[in-house]
């Protein structure tokens, strides 16, 4: 005769697992996504300072990618003929150019220090986000731990490789993210020998690529936990 309300019961504590469950994931993907994008940033200037695309230093011996000056008769045509759709676009096309034609080394210095910034505060919350999946998963039975525990741990190494050791504690291990004239160090010695740059690449794009790889294993173990959780649950 009770087992009417304690399937009631369980049905309702199973309830409100799946929906601290929504909300929790909702905001992983949310710091997973804000990751992804600081990462690319990341990559991103490692290339435009390696390709010499800004200014490497304040002397200003690095070439920097310019626009030149319009010409006067351009201009005049230009004023002449308004109407001209192809004249436009070229002025559009221009713009990329022109941004990182006003680019230097102390705006991809403070750009950086806000990108790894925002970066170690969202890995944190990520780490915090699947920390809770894992507790409401195991207190309202929910099943797929499996998976849900390997994310976790895994988040966890995502957590320790992003930090920057080299500049929090000394250390000779580095971590994922860099500033800008520890990029200028190792830039500096790099051709110096075949193992130099090979050491150099293998820094600030090969240990990129493997941290990315890792944060998407990561967030893969977390996918099929979920599907894990709606298949029990019979809603798949």
């Amino acid at each position: 005769m009770n087992e009417g309300p304690v399937s009631q019961g369980a049905m309702i504590e199973t309830t409100d697992c799946l929906e601290a469950v929504g909300v929790f994931r909702g905001w992983k993907n949310l710091f997973f996504l804000i990751m992804v994008v600081c990462l690319l940033l990341v990559q991103a200037a490692f290339w435009l300072v390696d390709l010499k695309m800004v200014p490497a230093g304040g002397d200003g011996s690095t070439p920097v990618a310019s626009v030149a000056p319009a010409d006067a008769n351009a201009v005049a045509g230009a004023a002449a003929e308004p109407n001209q759709p192809y004249r436009r676009v070229a002025d559009v096309a221009k713009l990329p150019a022109q941004l990182l034609g006003r680019l230097d080394a102390g705006h991809l210095a403070r750009a950086l220090e806000l990108i790894n910034g925002i970066l170690i505060v969202a890995v944190v919350l990520y780490v915090l986000a699947m920390f809770f999946n894992l507790i409401v998963s195991l207190v309202g039975r929910l099943g797929g731990i499996r998976h849900i525990s390997r994310a976790f741990f895994l988040s966890v190494i995502v957590l320790v490789l992003v930090i920057p050791w080299q500049t929090v504690v000394g250390s000779r291990v580095p971590g994922v993210l860099y500033t800008l004239p520890e990029l200028l160090d190792w830039m500096a010695g790099k051709n110096e020998s075949l193992f130099n740059t090979v050491m150099y690449y293998l820094r600030f794009s090969g240990y990129w690529l493997a941290f990315l790889l890792l944060v998407l294993i990561c967030q893969l173990r977390s996918a099929r936990w979920t599907k894990s959780i709606l298949r029990r649950l019979e809603i798949i």
